[in-house]
């Protein structure tokens, strides 16, 4: 039995200037992408809909519901299954909020602003617990992410504004730390 060497190798495709994975059979290029965050800063009234990661990373700390877009959807029903899934959360988007770039982790976010039409919400398997919470009772040392922190100040940005830019990191935030 004659060894075969790997189907793909790291090579620069003619006409690029990246590495990339190549089908050494045929040539086919496995192109490797960002993944997209899908997510909501979800409320009721004047509180905010946070749930405590069931899950790693960062297991025990608050997040906004959110999570990676699935194949063959569309990123607003990723936002509302995000929801669904971690908090048994039926939501309303309004609009969008920001687009975040997470170079370290190849992540682009797109959180919306929504609202919980009624205060019907649980915990699913990704959460240990779901609450509101009043801006002045928002857990800060306790959030999961840096970029929830931002989600969360770009809400209180245009809080009760029908009309507003998407906003992105603020300024020199990568979210690395």
């Amino acid at each position: 039995m004659t060894e075969r060497s790997p189907p793909f190798s790291r090579a620069v495709p003619a006409g690029d200037t990246r590495e990339r994975m190549v089908c050494n059979d045929c040539g086919f290029i496995a192109y490797e992408n960002p993944k997209v965050v899908v997510g909501a800063v979800v409320t009721f009234g004047d509180r905010l809909l946070l749930c405590r990661r069931a899950i790693q990373p960062r297991k025990g700390f608050w997040t906004i519901p959110a999570g990676y877009l699935e194949l063959n959807e569309a990123a607003h029903e990723g936002a509302m299954r995000e929801a669904w899934e971690e908090a048994c959360a039926a939501i309303a988007l309004d609009r969008l909020l920001a687009v975040y770039n997470v170079p370290k982790l190849s992540q682009v976010q797109l959180i919306w602003r929504a609202s919980l039409p009624t205060p019907e919400f649980a915990a699913g398997p990704e959460s240990e617990e779901v609450r509101l919470f009043t801006w002045d009772d928002i857990p800060w040392p306790d959030l999961a992410f840096p970029s929830v922190h931002w989600a969360l100040r770009h809400w209180h940005e245009v809080r009760g504004q029908a009309e507003f830019s998407a906003r992105g990191n603020p300024p020199g935030e990568t979210g690395e730390h």
